[in-house]
């Protein structure tokens, strides 16, 4: 192989200066010589390969000409291919016939056979169309990857999947359509198909140092899907990059961004994706958003009868601030787009600043906050201000300044609408102070703060009936006279839920509309504990007494209620 140069110069398919070049770009690079001509154009792949193979006495094939069974492709791993520049390409009976690009490696084909227990048969083929096909084959196309798909469901019906391409898109077309034929398209469109057949919220691909790992979110929980390989984590990463229009070549820095398949001949979702670097690589979230599942008739939220009254008296008022609190997938944005929709009316000029806007609401002005160029929640409220708004809706309050711009927004004729991150209803109050809030803006803009959560509801096709024990009773303050009257119901589990005893999600609240006493309770700057003794005495359904209701109403389970609340 030292000669390969030389055998090139005899037969006269390169001279002495193209040879002397192809030394000194060897001393940099450490590349083989024939490899090094074939990169400076002095020799074509196949004038290399039929010169070396003519010298050696073996026969030079061309790849290109050859598709590799998987069955053959496992014989040999795809380290010892790339260690010593090979690919297997048929077997018959106990011997394998062996692309290398270097045929006279004894001790390659000694450890290979060793290994292998198979006879070995070298033919010689270009080194660079041997790394092109190892990646090719090995990389998204080996016996793994339909291992993988049947995992998931070969059978899948994928005919009506299709991305659907916004006007501009043009060159993430053009991207695109490199890598159409490539097999790890058809598995990150079995991922997202099969996660919405399984009702998941989020798709999580989570690298770690020897494996990937996916899961869906379902109901609210993770569940591990699949495991794939991790030489196809950089494959599948990369292509839902691609999708979501985001900058494969950036890997040390978060990124986030969205696109739309549409699943089935009437299914379209939107994915909202989030990447972020880890120790081991990217780890990619997508966020499924089904506008079939998105409820909008406030009546099948979850309130119970009296908690829906105060809610929707509170969202009638001419003016005035509505505070919907929880922590994130707690469903506040589906309350407030619920609020929305049940308010807007062709005499109503509603905006709303969404960071980011998941749906698409017909007849109301939706902006996407821009932080990174400067259009924040403030930003967009102070532009509302201008556009002569009757009702407004902010994705959430962050700091002082846009709480002040929206407390000032609700003392002068509009009804303003937002979220915050707190636990419950009573500790608002306190988050708004310490945010620089004064009390008596807070008292008296606000007219009413919700608390809500998720729970888990019970598969009604395979939920049994059971008789709690006398210490949950207890923990959930249902006495045995009451309870010999009601049914209760636990999980079992089932094909139709997966076997995980749970189907569905309903939420649960807490709702304290700010009366007269709970307002001089607030501008005595009470405590936490002072706003919730006093609204309790006026009415307050904690979030453990709404998810103990859902019990009694063999809705859920006692371990989901366990989950999701705190004891009073």
């Amino acid at each position: 192989m030292s000669k390969i140069g030389s055998m090139l110069r005899a037969v006269g398919l390169i001279d002495d200066a193209q040879l002397q070049r192809a030394l000194e770009e060897q001393k940099r690079t450490h590349e083989t010589i024939g490899t090094i001509l074939v990169k400076l154009g002095f020799v074509s792949e196949t004038d290399l390969t039929n010169t070396l193979g003519k010298q050696l006495g073996v026969a030079s094939v061309d790849l290109s000409h050859f598709e590799i069974d998987a069955n053959v492709l496992r014989i040999i791993p795809e380290d010892i291919a790339r260690k010593y520049k090979v690919i297997p390409l048929h077997r018959m009976g106990y011997t394998i016939t062996l692309a290398m690009a270097n045929p006279t490696n004894v001790m390659a084909i000694d450890d290979i056979k060793f290994r292998t227990g198979y006879n070995i048969e070298p033919v010689v083929a270009a080194e660079t169309s041997i790394m092109k096909s190892i990646d090719a084959y090995y990389g998204t196309n080996s016996a793994e990857m339909t291992d993988i798909s049947d995992a998931l469901d070969e059978n899948m019906d994928l005919t009506e999947f299709e991305v659907i391409e916004e006007e501009d898109d043009v060159s993430e077309q053009e991207l695109l359509s490199q890598v159409e034929d490539e097999p790890v398209v058809k598995l990150v469109q079995q991922l997202i198909a099969k996660a919405v057949m399984d009702r998941a919220s989020d798709i999580h691909i989570e690298p770690y140092e020897k494996t990937v790992r996916v899961r869906f979110r379902v109901d609210g929980t993770l569940q591990t899907v699949l495991e794939p390989p991790k030489k196809l984590q950089n494959a599948i990463i990369s292509r839902i990059k691609i999708l979501s229009k985001l900058d494969i070549a950036e890997r040390r820095l978060p990124q986030d961004g969205r696109s739309k398949f549409k699943v089935s001949k009437n299914k379209v979702v939107d994915l909202r994706v989030s990447t972020l670097p880890t120790v081991f690589g990217e780890k990619v979230v997508m966020r499924i958003l089904d506008k079939e599942n998105l409820r909008l008739d406030m009546t099948k939220l979850g309130f119970e009868k009296d908690d829906e009254e105060k809610f929707k008296k509170a969202i009638s008022a001419p003016y005035g601030m509505v505070l919907v609190t929880g922590p994130t997938g707690s469903g506040k944005t589906t309350t407030l787009y619920s609020a929305l929709s049940s308010l807007n009316q062709v005499d109503v000029n509603i905006m709303t600043a969404e960071d980011p806007v998941e749906f698409n609401l017909k007849g109301i002005n939706q902006v996407n906050v821009h932080s990174e160029i400067g259009l924040t929640f403030a930003a967009s409220l102070r532009s509302f201000l201008r556009q002569d708004p009757d009702i407004i809706l902010v994705g959430e309050i962050r700091d002082f300044e846009t709480a002040e711009i929206a407390i000032k927004a609700a003392l002068t004729g509009h009804l303003v609408l937002s979220t915050l991150h707190t636990n419950d209803a009573p500790s608002t109050v306190n988050r708004m102070i310490n945010m620089g809030v004064e009390p008596f803006l807070i008292a008296s803009s606000t007219v009413l703060v919700l608390a809500q959560r998720l729970m888990r509801t019970l598969c009604p096709a395979c939920k049994e009936e059971y008789r709690p024990t006398d210490a949950e009773l207890v923990s959930l303050g249902i006495t045995r006279e009451e309870a010999a009257s009601i049914k209760f119901y636990q999980k079992r589990g089932c094909p139709s839920c997966n076997n995980s005893g749970y189907k569905g999600r309903v939420a649960i609240y807490e709702v304290m509309p700010m009366s007269e006493n709970l307002r001089r309770v607030v501008l005595e700057r009470g405590s936490v504990l002072d706003i919730k003794e006093v609204a309790r005495r006026e009415g307050l359904r904690t979030l453990r007494e709404s998810a103990v209701l859902k019990f009694k109403q063999g809705i859920t389970s006692f371990e989901e209620i366990i989950r999701t609340t705190f004891e009073d």
